[in-house]
């Protein structure tokens, strides 16, 4: 699947890059909504597919928790439409969508014991008493709440809250389950076992499922897509490594994991290939890794994952170099920060990184050291302003 080019605008950041109708879940088009003089949801038109587990991430006011809420009915859009299983919801309220949500603090009733939270909605629904008892204690064995159920919400941990919350959105059997950044009240272990856990569930059940959150780590690790958000648009829709390895444009380039910026002149075409002068000598990328044609002696912006660059022992055909001016540990590697040799800046630290201790033992402090670049790390942008 290709990413959309930002290039094109908003509207064809459209979802559809699900080829069959009859596969998409969750339809949002033309989507614009503004709050007093301020437009934080600009043309968005997004489609999402059954089963599909799609996150929106981008910075915070980017727009998603709006687009979240126009999903639920919690928020009404000045014009675009919103579908559900290719039926209108646009005007519905949101007990009329069949939507599960777990909100960011859990909203959790206090007075209620956890079968009881879990059972407001089936309550709601006029599901009959049998039935419901059922399907709570159904709830409450998936997300591991056996042996619970009489306890209130203050005598369980926030784990355990969480669990509560999202057996209470599954319980109601929805069309969509949407998650709203449910994971920033816990600790960071506690954390990454529920997302193992939310993620087994949502595929077992096959269960469309769109997640916010401002947290490149969670996104990268859950999704099938991502949709990443930036001022009210959606500027790339691709799988984590498609959006990692091949960003459309600097914002998603910069906002989706570490990078380093570097300057370049376009240099001309090889065979097949393109060529940039970067330091003191020349690189070749492959086209595809420049989005949009150049001219000779062109200005360029090259952008670089740590993990793409390499050190060296300094050599004439040394691309770049620069010294060593700090390593940091980061248990299963280490970054280290050159201070690198280019014409065109006054002085400009980049970041390699590298697995075991290696890099430390042979570029101690102070070393000049050579740098090589992995052209499939590789992307190029014009400057931005």
């Amino acid at each position: 699947m290709n990413p959309v080019p930002s290039e094109l605008g908003p509207a064809a950041a459209n979802a559809a890059n699900v080829a069959n109708v009859s596969d998409v879940a969750v339809s949002i088009e033309g989507v614009v909504k503004k709050y007093h003089d301020q437009t934080v949801l600009r043309d968005v038109s997004l489609k999402i597919r059954r089963g599909e587990f799609l996150t929106l991430l981008g910075p915070s006011g980017c727009g998603k928790t709006t687009l979240l809420n126009l999903i639920a009915g919690f928020a009404e859009a000045d014009s675009g439409e919103v579908f559900i299983e290719g039926r209108p919801v646009t005007s519905d309220p949101p007990h009329l969508r069949k939507i599960g949500l777990v909100f960011q603090n859990y909203a959790l009733f206090p007075h209620m014991t956890v079968e009881r939270n879990i059972g407001y909605g089936l309550r709601m629904q006029g599901v009959p008493t049998e039935e419901a008892a059922r399907r709570i204690r159904d709830a409450m064995a998936m997300v591991k709440l056996d042996g619970l159920g009489h306890r209130k919400p203050r005598e369980l941990s926030g784990g355990q809250q969480q669990r509560v919350a999202l057996a209470r959105a599954l319980v109601i059997q929805p069309k969509v389950l949407l998650l709203d950044e449910p994971f920033s009240a816990l600790d960071k272990s506690l954390r990454g076992s529920m997302q193992v856990e939310i993620r087994e569930i949502q595929r077992r059940l096959g269960l469309t499922t769109v997640f916010v959150t401002h947290d490149q780590g969670e996104a990268l690790a859950m999704s099938d897509r991502i949709a990443v958000m930036s001022a009210g648009v959606i500027r790339q829709i691709a799988p984590p490594a498609e959006l990692y390895q091949r960003p459309q444009d600097p914002f998603v380039a910069s906002f989706l994991g570490d990078v380093n910026i570097l300057p370049a002149h376009y240099h001309g075409k090889g065979a097949g290939d393109v060529q940039l002068r970067l330091g003191s000598g020349l690189i070749s990328l492959s086209q595809e890794r420049l989005v949009h044609s150049s001219h000779e002696g062109e200005r360029l912006d090259v952008y670089v994952r740590p993990e793409h660059l390499r050190l060296e022992n300094l050599h004439p055909a040394s691309v770049l170099s620069g010294t060593v001016v700090n390593h940091v540990f980061q248990g299963d590697h280490i970054n280290t920060f050159v201070d690198v040799d280019l014409p065109m800046t006054a002085r400009q630290i980049v970041t390699v990184r590298s697995p075991g201790l290696t890099a430390m033992r042979q570029w101690p402090v102070g070393s000049v050291a050579g740098l090589a670049l992995a052209p499939e790390g590789v992307s190029v942008f014009s400057p931005q302003p």
